[in-house]
C-alpha cells in the first residue's frame, strides 16, 4: 500500500492576503485529515508574496489546531537559514503540542535569494556546505546528547523523527548515511529522481531510527470533473513557474484559458521539464498517470502538491487524488 501526504505551499493568491492563504491552510489541513491523508506537510520559503509559509513552525501550530490525528510537518526547514538549536526547540515546542504527530524534513537550499538569505543569518559563514554536520548537530539535541553542553527546553528527548530532502544526489547520500528516511522533490525538480532513489537504497545504512529505506516522491496533482476544468485549473500553477523562471514571482494568479498554448516554445518546454511528476484530468487520468509514477519509483508514500487559484476547486482536486490512490491500492495484492 502507497501512502498518499500532501503539501502545501500556502499560496497567496492576487487580490487576497496572507490571513486568507492561513485560513485556507487550515482548512486544507482539516480536509485532508477527513479524506484519510496520511501527513500535511509545509515548505520554508521567504522572500515571496506569493507564499505565506515562511514562519514554518508557526503555521504548523495553526494546522495542529485544526486538526486532531494527521501528522503534520515541515517539508522543508532550510536548516542553511537556522542555528539546530532554535530548530530543536521550534519542533520540541510542535511534539509537545501534538505528540506523535511532527515531522521534520530538513533542506539545504536556503529557501531565497542570497540578499534574503543574508538579511535572515546576518552572515553567510556557515551555509549549505555546513548541512551535514547541522543535521547531526540537531540530531543530538533532540537525543539530549550531554556532550553540547546545553539542553534544548523544549526539544531534549522529543520524538520528531527527521528527514532528509532533496532534488540531487547529495541528498540522496546524506539521507543514505544517516539512515533517514528520504523526500525527493519530484514535484518541481525531477531531472535526477531516478538515479538519487537508486543511489539512496543501494548506500542505506540502518539506523536507530529507521532500519530499512523509505521514499517520498513529490507529484503534483490538478483534478477536476472534466479534462478541460483540469486543464484550466492548471494555468495558475504554470503561470507561477514561468513568472520565477523569468525572475518575477508574485502572487497566485488566476487562471487562464489556453494559457499554455499562447507561451513560446521555450517556455513551453521548461514547464514540460519542471512539470512532469504531474497529472492533469479526471480522477481516471490521475489513476493512470499516478500509478505509472508509483510503478517507476516504487516510492513508499507519494506527497501530492498543487498550487490551484480557488481554495474549493483545490480541495476538490486533493479529494480526487485521494480517490484514485486508494483505487490503486484496492488493485495491489495483500
Amino acid at each position: 500500500m502507497t501512502l498518499l501526504s500532501l503539501l502545501d505551499l500556502v499560496p497567496v493568491t492576487e487580490g487576497s492576503d496572507a490571513s486568507t492563504a492561513l485560513s485556507h491552510a487550515a482548512a486544507l489541513a482539516a480536509h485532508a485529515e477527513e479524506l484519510g491523508y496520511h501527513r500535511y506537510w509545509v515548505a520554508e520559503h521567504h522572500g515571496m508574496v506569493g507564499i505565506a509559509s515562511a514562519a514554518t513552525a508557526v503555521v504548523l501550530a495553526h494546522a495542529g489546531h485544526a486538526t486532531s490525528t494527521i501528522r503534520i510537518g515541515a517539508g522543508g526547514i532550510m536548516l542553511p537559514n537556522h542555528a539546530p538549536l532554535l530548530i530543536a526547540e521550534q519542533f520540541g515546542t510542535l511534539a509537545a503540542l501534538f505528540p506523535g504527530r511532527v515531522d521534520l524534513g530538513l533542506g539545504r537550499a536556503p529557501g531565497s535569494d542570497q540578499r534574503v538569505a543574508q538579511a535572515m543569518r546576518r552572515t553567510l559563514t556557515g551555509g549549505p556546505d555546513q548541512f551535514p554536520r547541522d543535521v547531526m548537530e540537531l540530531q543530538a539535541f533532540f537525543a539530549d546528547d550531554p556532550r553540547l553542553g546545553i539542553q534544548a527546553t523544549p526539544g531534549a528527548g522529543a520524538d520528531v523523527p527527521l528527514w532528509i530532502l532533496g532534488s540531487s544526489l547529495f541528498g540522496a547520500q546524506l539521507a543514505a548515511a544517516l539512515g533517514l528516511p528520504y523526500a525527493f522533490a519530484s514535484h518541481f525538480a525531477p531531472a535526477a529522481l531516478d538515479e538519487a532513489i537508486a543511489l539512496y537504497r543501494s548506500e542505506f545504512r540502518p539506523s536507530v531510527q529507521l532500519d530499512r529505506p523509505y521514499v517520498m516522491a513529490g507529484f503534483n496533482v490538478f483534478a477536476a470533473d472534466t479534462m478541460d476544468e483540469a486543464q484550466w485549473i492548471a494555468t495558475s500553477m504554470q503561470q507561477s513557474f514561468v513568472s520565477l523562471r523569468f525572475g518575477q514571482p508574485g502572487k497566485l494568479q488566476p487562471p487562464v484559458r489556453d494559457y499554455y498554448e499562447t507561451l513560446p516554445i521555450q517556455a513551453r518546454k521548461m514547464l514540460d521539464k519542471v512539470l512532469s511528476a504531474s497529472s492533469i484530468g479526471t480522477q481516471a487520468d490521475v489513476e493512470r498517470d499516478l500509478a505509472a509514477f508509483i510503478d517507476r519509483t516504487g516510492a513508499d508514500e507519494i506527497i501530492v502538491s498543487g498550487q490551484i487559484f480557488d481554495a474549493a476547486a483545490r480541495q476538490h482536486s486533493f479529494a480526487i487524488a485521494m480517490a484514485a490512490a486508494q483505487a490503486i491500492n484496492a488493485r495491489e495484492p495483500a
